[in-house]
């Protein structure tokens, strides 16, 4: 694989002194497709090549019989504590989605922050998303317990997912009356296919300073190409994402493939290289997120970081996925 280490510029996100490569490789699939022998492989070649940035959850991945959730967050902190490497890596978690730890109270937070600590065998977490609005407790309350974890230094940095625009705004009236410690960081669904961002959402990164991460930057992988036809989802051995990923063919996905398609061979990358690498263009974006499986995935995702876009391949996939 190449070394992309000596190549990749590092950004500095939000307000934060965090250093990344500007990719961050998903951890939902440790644990679940992605035993730890195979998730130690693509993060073993994901930080060969240049990569720094883990993205996980404490509620990976709780969906699969028998799992409560943490399974991922073990395996990165097994990973890390054998590879001796937590300086070298900046790691992402998030809380509210574990079933024995759902929602945002105080309580719950630091319950759950701590119990993260120990899964990932580290000190402090850079990066700590509310996972999930709970509206059920006051934003102050939240807000508060997050920005305690700062002054504790079990947290490093907070990030908001899945958040409106207007409860992102009533995060920060809160912070700001209350002189707590900032978010830095927003992970919303956006990819060629998912453009609901770019609008309020966007706005508000904007207005507040946010560094954006992206989630299902692949749509689900069909904008890695892999999925082109119905059968592609049911051939042995294929994603339990692909029968969600095919429905994009529906919604104009076709075109979408045709620009990568073309892009693709003029730049002599695989199409899922393309499709990181115009998320990575757009406006307030740090850096996509992106899951591997396998190492054999992995080659797709680390080109992305190396590609660059002239403004006509920009406009024409912009073009494509605004028909799409």
């Amino acid at each position: 694989m190449t070394d992309l280490a000596a190549s990749t510029d590092r950004v500095r996100f939000g307000a934060s002194a965090l250093e990344i490569a500007p990719l961050a490789l998903g951890g939902n699939v440790f644990g679940w497709t992605a035993d730890r022998d195979a998730s130690f492989a693509v993060l073993d070649a994901f930080t060969a090549g240049g990569g720094n940035f883990i993205d996980t959850a404490d509620g990976y991945s709780h969906w699969v019989p028998g799992h409560t959730g943490g399974e991922s967050e073990a395996i990165i902190g097994e990973w890390i504590a054998a590879r001796g490497n937590r300086e070298d890596v900046v790691v992402a978690t998030k809380v509210s989605t574990k079933p024995d730890r759902a929602g945002l109270s105080p309580e719950n937070i630091r319950a759950a922050v701590d119990e993260s600590l120990a899964r990932l065998g580290v000190e402090r977490i850079d990066l700590y998303y509310a996972h999930f609005d709970d509206e059920s407790v006051p934003l102050a309350d939240t807000a508060g317990a997050f920005s305690e974890l700062v002054d504790a230094g079990k947290i490093a940095e907070i990030g908001i997912s899945n958040y409106s625009p207007e409860r992102i705004d009533d995060w920060f009236s809160v912070v700001d009356a209350l002189g707590l410690h900032r978010p830095v960081a927003l992970q919303p669904h956006y990819n060629l296919l998912e453009r609901g961002f770019e609008g309020p959402l966007r706005e508000r990164a904007e207005r507040h300073g946010l560094a954006v991460f992206p989630y299902f930057g692949l749509a689900k992988g069909f904008l890695a190409g892999k999925y082109r036809s119905a059968e592609d989802a049911a051939v042995e051995g294929a994603s339990p994402r692909a029968a969600a990923a095919v429905g994009y063919l529906e919604r104009g996905g076709d075109r979408v493939l045709a620009a990568l398609d073309e892009i693709a061979a003029a730049q002599r990358v695989p199409v899922a290289a393309v499709s990181l690498a115009w998320l990575r263009r757009q406006p307030t974006i740090a850096a996509p997120i992106a899951s591997a499986r396998t190492i054999e995935q992995l080659p797709a995702l680390l080109a992305s970081l190396r590609v660059d876009l002239t403004a006509g391949e920009l406009a024409a996939l912009d073009a494509a996925s605004r028909t799409a």
